[in-house]
């Protein structure tokens, strides 16, 4: 439940940093009037119709890819995500595109680490660091990008004792 809780905590606090970010949206052959521009809609795990990606744009989507808890006795417990975040926008100007991608990557970036703290329990890992990458392909009028961050999450406590676990008595002998 946890991970589900920090995409949800993510997304909430992607919304709310980007909510004056106002990008264009390409026009649909089924669109009466010309779209007007508006904020990155924000999306967890997967878009809903993966087959129109491009028609969502501008869009961010929050992906875990990965998760590590290590418990081990006499050290601290340890909870991590990683998690995978995709920006696409769309703009008819091809310098233009490239520069809206790169502005709504490093409005979230900097949120991120400024704060650092998502939904008052998930700490950005900055020693994990905060990668991102512009993805190089010629796909105008559409341009997308990724950054990967590593978050803590709260500990999960043993329930039953290690010792009591292993069935090991105080002096370390199994019994």
């Amino acid at each position: 439940m946890t991970k589900l809780v920090l995409l949800k905590q993510l997304k909430e606090f992607t919304e709310e940093r980007v909510k004056d970010l106002l990008l264009p949206v390409a026009q649909q052959k089924e669109d009466e009037e010309p779209p007007k521009d508006r904020p990155a809609e924000v999306y967890r795990a997967r878009l809903p119709d993966s087959r129109a990606a491009k028609k969502k744009a501008p869009y961010i989507l929050h992906q875990v890819i990965t998760g590590k808890d290590a418990q081990s006795p006499g050290n601290p417990s340890i909870s991590l995500v990683t998690v995978r975040t995709v920006f696409c926008v769309y703009h008819k100007d091809e310098q233009e595109g490239g520069l809206a991608l790169l502005n709504l990557m490093e409005r979230l970036r900097i949120a991120m680490l400024e704060e650092g703290i998502v939904g008052g329990q998930f700490i950005l890992d900055r020693e994990a660091g905060l990668e991102s990458l512009v993805y190089p392909d010629n796909t105008a009028p559409y341009y997308t990008g990724e950054m990967i961050s590593v978050w803590k999450l709260p500990i999960i406590e043993r329930k039953v004792p290690y010792a009591q676990e292993h069935n090991w008595n105080g002096a370390g002998i199994r019994r």
